[in-house]
């Protein structure tokens, strides 16, 4: 299975679900879902290539600073992402990459502005053989 996402109700922001066979696919599953939000990620090229390296102290908070990482380089790129991979996953270090385009408001049809991953109703779980990560986004 490759990565997917859902989303959940929450009252003022937007809850983003990340699911996968590894916990590796699930963390891609949650940036899709996080970009997603943004823009339809379907319609970004994916053609250039941007190194992502985070860490933390465990890896639920690894997964915020994945998701904060990856708006973090995409605003100073002025990009936006379509498509994630993660190279090494630990408990507290992440080396992926984001492969995106120069955001173009006519041809992304920006939606929603995310101002960053939150801590509220963070989980990591595995369910029925499936990894699941899930955050609230703070729109």
């Amino acid at each position: 299975m490759a990565a997917s996402f859902d989303y959940f109700e929450h009252v003022a922001d937007i809850g983003v679900i990340g699911i996968g066979d590894t916990l590796a696919e699930a963390f891609v599953g949650g940036a899709q879902g996080l970009f997603n939000v943004m823009v339809d990620i379907d319609q970004v090229d994916g053609t250039r290539c941007i190194d992502i390296t985070c860490s933390a102290f465990d890896i639920q908070e690894l997964y915020i600073e994945w998701l904060n990482t990856l708006l973090a380089k995409a605003d100073i790129n002025g990009m936006v992402f379509c498509r994630f991979t993660i190279d090494q996953l630990t408990e507290n270090t992440l080396h992926g990459h984001a492969f995106g385009e120069t955001i173009n408001a006519m041809k992304h049809h920006i939606k929603t502005e995310v101002k960053g991953a939150t801590y509220s109703m963070l989980s990591i779980e595995k369910v029925n053989d499936k990894f699941v990560v899930k955050c609230v986004v703070d729109v």
